[in-house]
């Protein structure tokens, strides 16, 4: 995430969904946090969740990068520390409920979360007829 680091190893796209949220069923919005410098193996935590989601095929996933924060240890992480390399960092994955439960299960394999919330949303708007890019 500094801008020195290297893009993601983003494999082969897998097949697209057939499927789409459906804006009339259970949807719900899974938040990971996590700590910037976490890592899963060789690669950064955050990169490895999005991955995941991505190989089993969640309607999406985007990371954001807070610039103040803090978690259990109260300790604060900001980015008024020269060279803060621990800044905070959510995982935000929308998909139907179901979906989203089957891939909290996954995430038993991740070491280093810090929290793992799951709230209800109302998906507004979700095209139809878009295409994945490979």
């Amino acid at each position: 995430m500094s801008p020195h680091s290297t893009p993601p190893r983003l494999h082969s796209a897998p097949s697209p969904r057939t499927d789409t949220l459906d804006r009339n069923a259970r949807n719900a919005r899974l938040r990971i946090y996590l700590g910037e410098d976490k890592r899963h193996g060789d690669q950064p935590l955050y990169e490895a969740i999005v991955l995941k989601a991505r190989q089993f095929q969640m309607a999406g996933a985007t990371v954001l990068r807070g610039t103040l924060g803090y978690g259990r240890s109260t300790r604060m992480h900001t980015t008024d520390v020269v060279f803060s390399e621990d800044l905070p960092v959510m995982v935000e994955i929308v998909d139907s409920e179901d979906r989203i439960m089957k891939f909290v299960a996954l995430l038993a394999g991740f070491t280093d979360i810090g929290l793992v919330t799951c709230d209800e949303v109302r998906v507004l708007l979700h095209p139809p007829g878009l295409t994945a890019l490979k």
